[in-house]
């Protein structure tokens, strides 16, 4: 099981803990659990709690790792479920009537479930500093391909997730000089022949291929590996489980060929259009006081145009015309198209406010209701700029396989780039996306995308 869905499954049996006595202390009695207006609060509550724990990164890796910044974004994603759930029962008031004790139910919410997600996330850094849910490998080969593996999981999630046994075979050439100063004490230099009982005496939780070289050596240790119960996976499947991405600077199209993925089928682009549509109507008629408030701070600022139009790349190629606010001085580009660098000179006073607060994206909309653009998907990049990383950066085009999205994979995990590595890191989260694609991958991503925007790191 991994990290973030044990700590989910701790959130839950320790909401199950406070609620009910919450309730009891909030309704005076047990006629809250009812089917009344008070029970559909009851269960209401819970559940747009954890989705706002979601929402908020909660159960990401980096936050499992910091229980610190983790335990400070508890009050604000329980703050959050609980002020939504009381304007949804505000709403369905006129229906079914106003909840008996809405102010103590939603004082007893904010409580509860703070108590509840830092006694959570508490006992999860008790167990975890234990050693519960730390997972043992062991890796074949300790050269390049493993030292990659070690640079792409980060050296904080390998202390805290993983013990990990190197194993190279003498044939497979020399240690690998960087992983040897750093994990000597792991690596066993002896025949893939002892591989079985290195798996048994590690206590193996999964067999890791990593080798530079597979080319002449037998399979059989492998296959008696399998066949007493030790998972046996490639290194690229292994990292794209565990990153979340699609390792670019080692892709093997043979890799790519034979696992599955890229597969769209005509329900989930039904399912994907229908959510489009929904979603971006929804947002227009939330944020219209926003988008006015905004035009009128752009015209006040420098009297220029309130909308900016520039052409991008979406699905196969086709270009079309985004829409957005203009955040830059209406000379910004007299000298060509350039990426925009961190502290722009080019960004007005208004721009800056509008790019941290994504405010300036919300024209995009109408893209997505034009059919141009999807709610979820790549970053639509500007045709002046794919050549070139189509040139440098293998599969590129591929990102082009779905309509360019106004959020996306790459743009929940990684910050606003301009320059190649950057292009590059980006890419390895768009192939996850497109090669994973499904309508509960963009619904999920577009619930974190409340994360991004409350906590706007890298955006220019």
């Amino acid at each position: 099981m991994t990290t973030g869905r044990a700590l989910f499954l701790l959130d839950i049996v320790m909401m199950l803990a406070f609620w009910p006595l919450m309730l009891r202390y909030g309704c005076w009695g047990s006629e809250c659990f009812e089917a009344t207006p008070d029970g559909l609060a009851a269960v209401l509550y819970p559940s747009v709690n954890i989705v706002c724990l979601y929402a908020l990164g909660l159960y990401r890796r980096e936050a499992v790792i910091d229980t610190r910044e983790s335990l400070a974004r508890v009050p604000l994603a329980v703050s959050l479920g609980a002020v939504a759930t009381a304007c949804a029962m505000v709403m369905l008031s006129h229906a079914i009537g106003p909840p008996a004790n809405r102010v103590r139910m939603f004082a007893g919410a904010v409580l509860g479930f703070c108590a509840a997600g830092v006694a959570a996330r508490l006992i999860f850094s008790i167990l975890r500093q234990a050693g519960v849910f730390r997972r043992r490998l062991v890796v074949i080969g300790a050269g390049e391909h493993a030292w990659d593996l070690i640079v792409l999981l980060g050296a904080a999630t390998l202390r805290s997730h993983y013990d990990i046994t190197f194993v190279q075979d003498p044939e497979f050439g020399p240690v690998d000089p960087r992983l040897h100063a750093t994990y000597r004490d792991c690596i066993r230099d002896v025949p893939l022949t002892d591989l079985l009982a290195i798996a048994r005496e590690a206590e193996a939780d999964e067999i890791v291929m990593a080798p530079d070289e597979r080319r002449g050596w037998k399979l059989d240790s492998l296959l008696e590996c399998k066949k007493s119960g030790y998972p046996v996976v490639q290194y690229l499947s292994f990292i794209e489980h565990e990153t979340r991405r699609v390792d670019v600077h080692r892709l093997e199209i043979g890799w790519l060929l034979y696992t599955p993925g890229f597969y769209f089928g005509m329900l989930d682009r039904s399912l994907k259009r229908t959510l489009d549509v929904v979603v971006s109507l929804m947002l227009l008629i939330m944020f219209s006081p926003f988008l006015l408030a905004a035009t009128i701070a752009i015209k006040l600022d420098d009297r220029g145009p309130i909308l900016y139009s520039q052409r991008r790349i979406t699905r196969n190629g086709r270009l079309f015309k985004i829409l957005k606010l203009r955040t830059m001085r209406t000379d910004a580009e007299s000298a060509g198209a350039v990426w925009a660098a961190e502290r722009d000179p080019r960004i007005t006073r208004v721009g800056h406010f509008l790019r941290q607060s994504r405010v300036d994206e919300m024209p995009q909309l109408w893209n997505v209701l034009r059919g141009e653009m999807s709610l979820v998907g790549p970053r639509p990049e500007r045709p002046e700029f794919v050549g070139n990383l189509a040139e440098n950066l293998p599969l590129y085009n591929e990102r082009h396989m779905v309509k360019a999205g106004l959020t996306g994979w790459a743009q929940i995990n990684y910050p606003y780039g301009a320059s190649l590595e950057d292009a590059r890191a980006k890419l390895s989260y768009d192939l996850y996306y497109v090669k994973n694609f499904s309508i509960l991958f963009d619904m999920l991503i577009i619930l974190q995308t409340l994360r991004v925007v409350l906590w706007p790191s890298g955006a220019r």
